[in-house]
């Protein structure tokens, strides 16, 4: 109890919780977008699954930090640069997300995506999949960032614990959300986009500050907020 109630340790659970909800928003994004290209009575199952698989593979990786350390180390070095296991799990990451944010922009300018999700739907298996390959690179960033700020293991799990469930809970309102919104998808896209440049950008040993990533991303969100209350405001067919 005493643990508990010690300001450092309670500062660095906060703290902690904090960052990994923001490091959750590509999570979700994401999540939500793939399950957006699933059967509506699928949807939810899909976002379940795919953020417990997050919470398991998060819980894995801090019950091996030595493994985990083990994979900044490298492996080989190619005309100058020293590649680790991280570099590679960052680097494919980043090419899928990539990958993936220009195939869904695709099917929207070439599906007319309004509304419901254009393009293809994907079966429950595949949207699953899809989730775990990009779950793999999320945790990794997410648990080296907890182990970055603390050694305090409960804390480190803890804070994961409520970020998921947090994430469990806005994952499915953000979902209904973008996908009735086609201007919000383009910009989550758009931010997908950004995520997967930053993760190659890491990739290649070029780290590009967090901050300045998710301060784009949450003065792009107000701007489209701001977009969104003047279309309501605007009678069909009157003057802005």
């Amino acid at each position: 109890m005493d643990a508990l109630l010690n300001p450092d340790i309670l500062a660095a659970f906060f703290t902690l919780t904090a960052l990994e909800i923001v490091l959750g928003i590509d999570n979700v994004i994401f999540l939500s977008i793939v399950a957006n290209r699933v059967p509506p009575e699928s949807r939810a199952k899909v976002r379940r699954i795919g953020l417990a698989l997050a919470l398991i593979l998060r819980l894995a990786l801090l019950g091996s930090i030595s493994w985990l350390a083990g994979l900044t180390t490298p492996i080989t070095t190619i005309a100058g640069f020293e590649l680790s296991w991280r570099d590679i799990v960052l680097g494919g990451g980043g090419l899928f997300l990539i990958y993936k944010g220009t195939s869904e922009i695709h099917n929207m300018m070439e599906g007319g995506g309004h509304g419901e999700s254009g393009g293809v739907q994907l079966t429950v298996a595949s949207a699953i999949f899809q989730v775990v390959l990009l779950d793999v690179v999320f945790s990794l960033d997410s648990v080296i960032t907890a182990v970055g700020m603390t050694d305090n293991l409960p804390v480190m799990i803890g804070a994961i614990i409520v970020a998921i469930i947090i994430m469990m809970v806005a994952a499915g309102p953000i979902g209904d959300f973008v996908n009735r919104h086609p201007t919000v998808k383009m910009l989550a896209l758009g931010f997908l986009l950004l995520v997967g440049a930053a993760l190659m950008a890491d990739a290649g040993h070029f780290h590009i500050p967090r901050g300045y990533i998710y301060s784009a991303i949450v003065f792009s969100g107000l701007i489209e907020t701001l977009n969104l209350i003047m279309r309501r405001k605007t009678p069909p067919g009157g003057h802005a």
